[in-house]
């Protein structure tokens, strides 16, 4: 299995030997750097706009009509950057082409024309903004503090809060905690984010990852979906993934409130140790970087090997 996986593009081999394998730095970061030059990663960068956007969007590509299209494109710029930060692209790549200024010149979102780097009303854009922001060297530093004052009284975020929601949303929480953790790591927070992200942490922690807090049911069928690439979408996979690097980054054991959550994940490994991709999230897309629904996914099976190690490894 390991083998099979690492005869793969360079965004998802390097992760292999860093994290399966435990290759030298040396040799993984070799790897890591081919991503701007082959496969995926440069295939997206020459995708690029000459005015720094990808499909002439912040969100959605330029002329998108939702109603001419089977389910959400994912090729403009914001989707490319998640994808191009998650692959272990160099970041120096995009600065040498300024495209952090050329953003911020040219794109704006279709949310009330807002400035691209101030983010909007949505968390999940907000958290990818946050995320992205630090990654090619942007002061986001007013996007972190919307999320300490957007915080919801239970403790994480809904993207429907401009709607008038008081409930957190596990996929919103989630998105949200992914952009506060890359912001932590390259800035080292400030107390009010990082109680922040430790508040959205309690939120899905008390709930197991999947459960509701009222009655204990599970909070809807796609908890145990896993679909690459995760996109917005929400499964004990994908926070399972957010967890461990969580985890290491603060260097603490992880939660035993996990337990239940990575068990679905290990019951979800077939016996030839591999994940099945569950669907393709329907939408427009620059290509296909994962299996077709039903086939084996090198994706998922890095992510759920990955976590299953950092879990067996370091629970007591």
């Amino acid at each position: 299995m390991t083998a099979w996986l690492h005869e793969s593009d360079p965004a998802l081999r390097w992760q292999v030997e860093r994290d399966l394998l435990g290759e030298e730095p040396g040799v993984w970061r070799a790897t890591r750097a081919r991503v701007a030059t082959e496969g995926f990663g440069a295939r997206l960068l020459a995708l690029q706009d000459p005015d720094g956007r990808w499909a002439g969007g912040a969100y959605f590509p330029a002329g998108h009509d939702e109603a001419a299209e089977d389910g959400q494109p994912w090729t403009a710029t914001t989707w490319t950057l998640n994808s191009l930060r998650e692959w272990g692209l160099d970041p120096a790549v995009l600065r040498e082409r300024r495209t952090a200024e050329l953003l911020a010149q040219n794109c704006r979102w279709e949310y009330d024309d807002l400035p691209y780097w101030g983010g909007e009303v949505d968390c999940c854009i907000n958290g990818w903004t946050l995320a992205n922001g630090v990654w090619l060297g942007v002061d986001v530093t007013a996007v972190a503090d919307w999320f300490v004052e957007h915080r919801l009284p239970d403790g994480g975020w809904n993207c429907e809060w401009v709607e008038g929601s008081t409930r957190s949303s596990f996929h919103s929480t989630l998105n949200a905690l992914k952009g506060l953790l890359a912001h932590e790591v390259a800035t080292g927070g400030t107390d009010a984010t990082r109680a922040a992200r430790r508040s959205g942490e309690e939120y899905l922690l008390r709930r197991g990852l999947f459960r509701k807090l009222s009655t204990g049911e599970p909070v809807a069928p796609w908890v145990d979906h896993f679909a690459y690439p995760f996109r917005w979408f929400y499964s004990v996979l994908n926070a399972a993934e957010y967890f461990r690097e969580a985890s290491l980054r603060d260097d603490v054991p992880p939660d035993p409130r996990l337990a239940e959550a990575m068990e679905i994940v290990r019951a979800a490994r077939r016996p030839d140790g591999t994940w099945l991709q569950d669907r393709r999230h329907p939408g427009r897309v620059w290509f296909e970087v994962d299996a077709a629904a039903g086939e084996p996914s090198k994706w998922l099976t890095l992510s759920g090997t990955r976590v299953l190690g950092w879990w067996d490894s370091r629970t007591p």
